[in-house]
């Protein structure tokens, strides 16, 4: 299943953000396999000085988006899981900024992060190996809007290369 085969039906347009990132060719679960190398590969090669930087007083730090990638990946695989089963119960949305503070990212090494990241990716990838291509295709309720199964997962893609931009753009 590539990225070419999504409609724009599937997900409310903020998404296109994130999705727009992916080539049409992105296959959903080879693009999870890479994505975990190239997300480790950069977060392994910044500069242990430039973690806990904040290029403004009140932006995450390097670590907190890093942990904003993992839980922002838990949620959407959460997502893409429910919807695949068929649950027409609406998925409530979350508020980001919330989930900062109690990560208590900046606590936590490089090294843990990256392992956490490590076995949540596992994770999505056993999860979406699991689903048929008919059940990623089935469409949900999510934060109020129309959202496909197979939308989620490609949205989880896009997202950390739009914030590995914004960190080699705005923190390195």
């Amino acid at each position: 299943m590539t990225k070419s085969e999504l409609k724009t039906t599937e997900f409310n347009e903020y998404y296109n953000r994130y999705i727009d990132k992916l080539t049409d060719e992105t296959e959903l679960i080879s693009g999870f396999i890479t994505g975990k190398n190239k997300v480790i590969s950069f977060f392994e090669s910044i500069p242990d000085e430039k973690l806990e930087y904040r290029y403004q007083p009140k932006k995450w730090t390097i670590k907190e988006a890093f942990q904003h990638l993992i839980d922002t990946e838990r949620i959407f695989m959460y997502r893409c899981f429910r919807i695949a089963r068929n649950d027409k119960t609406a998925i409530e949305g979350f508020e980001q900024d919330d989930y900062v503070i109690p990560s208590e990212a900046n606590l936590k090494s490089r090294e843990d992060l990256l392992e956490e990241f490590r076995i949540n990716r596992e994770n999505s990838i056993m999860i979406l190996k699991s689903l048929s291509k008919k059940n990623l295709c089935f469409n949900g309720l999510s934060n109020g809007d129309v959202m496909s199964a197979r939308s989620a997962a490609f949205t989880i893609l896009g997202h950390d290369i739009w914030h590995m931009e914004v960190i080699q753009n705005k923190y390195l």
